[in-house]
């Protein structure tokens, strides 16, 4: 399959899901030797789980599908440039390339924050609109330690 299939079975999952009421027109597809392995689509209001983007549904279902943490090997196709949070996703479980349609722009125009969260990212802790503060460093950082030393750790 090429790769305008895997981004239109992308953009149909946006539109299908959207007009069934599940969530917002967001549809992706995880793809690997060139077939679909996982469909993921935003559940965020049916769901109430402001993290159920589209990618990282798509994301969760492969590694499910693969028996897998690591995507290496496989591709994401997205019906909008993926968001910070789906971006990370993308990176912790190493999908080699990502296809988009629409890009932040686009998301900004019919009201989603992405391009707002971008660029809070970048700003110094004490800028950002959320207050952010540290708290028991010291005693936090005993998982740290005891990760660092866990001879049996499995790493990602």
């Amino acid at each position: 399959m090429t790769h305008e299939v895997h981004m239109l079975r992308a953009i149909a999952l946006s539109l299908e899901m959207m007009r069934s009421g599940k969530g917002g027109p967001f549809g992706a597809v995880v793809v690997r030797d060139g077939r679909i392995v996982a469909e993921g689509f935003n559940q965020v209001t049916s769901t109430n789980d402001p993290t159920a983007h589209a990618e990282v549904v798509a994301i969760r279902r492969a590694c499910q599908a693969l028996g897998v943490f690591d995507l290496t090997g496989c591709d994401i196709y997205t019906s909008c440039e993926p968001c910070p949070m789906c971006l990370s996703a993308i990176y912790w479980a190493r999908l080699d390339r990502i296809f988009y349609a629409n890009d932040r722009t686009d998301a900004a125009t019919i009201g989603f924050r992405d391009d707002l969260l971008y660029r809070e990212i970048p700003l110094p802790l004490d800028q950002r609109s959320i207050p952010t503060q540290r708290l028991l460093a010291a005693e936090g950082f005993e998982a740290f330690a005891e990760w660092a030393s866990k001879p049996d750790r499995i790493e990602y």
